[in-house]
Parts: C-alpha cells; structure tokens; sequence
C-alpha cells in the first residue's frame, strides 16, 4: 500500500531501479565507451523530452547495451557515432516512441490555430487582450 502511494508521488520504483543498473552499467564500462555512453545518455535526457519512463528506461536500456557490445567487439567509437555524434543521437532517441512534453504544446497550438481561424477563441486560452 505505501509502495503504491510512493509511486503516485514519484514514479515507478522498478523504472528507477533499472535506471540506475543502466548507469552502473555505463560506469562500468571500459574508455572511451564509458565517456561516449555518459555524454550520450545526457543528450538523450536534454533533447528526448520523453515523458514515458517506460519507454525512456527502454531506450536508455538498449544504449548501454549498444556500448557493452562495442566494447566487447572493440568498435571504434566512430564507427559507432559517425561523423556526427548529434545526428547519431537524435536518430537513436526518434527511434524510441513515447509522449513528449513538446507533444501537449503542439495540440495546444494546433486547437488555438483552429480556433482562430473559426473565428472561436480557444477555451484554454488564457490570453487577454490588453
């Protein structure tokens, strides 16, 4: 019963436990993985925008996986990144569906859109001509 009300306040517990194991994954991994992954993984925290832990713990999940694996092959951190590490990053992150926090602002923006060109005024708007 307290684990349910803890987790109404702060999300999933399980979510966080595998977080952190992802990040303990990351630390453990030999250089330049380990500096690669870290960098990475807080690109992914700026730029993801996800709201889903779900689908972020997913993400960040398979990542580490990504970075063991060429660790173990010896995978020139290039090869892996390419020429351009953002476009690598945002690539990696939009193959990771989830809600967005941008996402309630597009619907808002598209119903005061709409609403204008109605010639109603949005109900949510809370704008005042002054």
């Amino acid at each position: 019963m307290v684990a349910k009300w803890i987790e109404a306040l702060t999300g999933s517990l399980e979510q966080k436990k595998q977080y952190r194991q992802a990040v303990a994954r990351v630390q453990a991994l030999p250089e330049p993985y380990r500096t690669a992954a870290k960098a990475l993984n807080r690109y992914f925290m700026y730029y993801g925008g996800i709201t889903d832990g779900d689908t972020m713990v997913t993400m960040i999940g398979d990542h580490t996986d990504l970075w063991e694996r060429a660790s173990i092959d010896g995978t020139p951190v290039r090869d892996i990144v390419g020429d351009d590490p953002v476009e690598f990053a945002e690539a990696f992150a939009a193959s990771y569906t989830g809600s967005q926090w941008i996402d309630k602002e597009r619907a808002r923006l598209t119903k005061a859109i709409d609403a204008a060109v109605s010639g109603k005024a949005a109900p949510d708007n809370k704008e005042t001509d002054e």
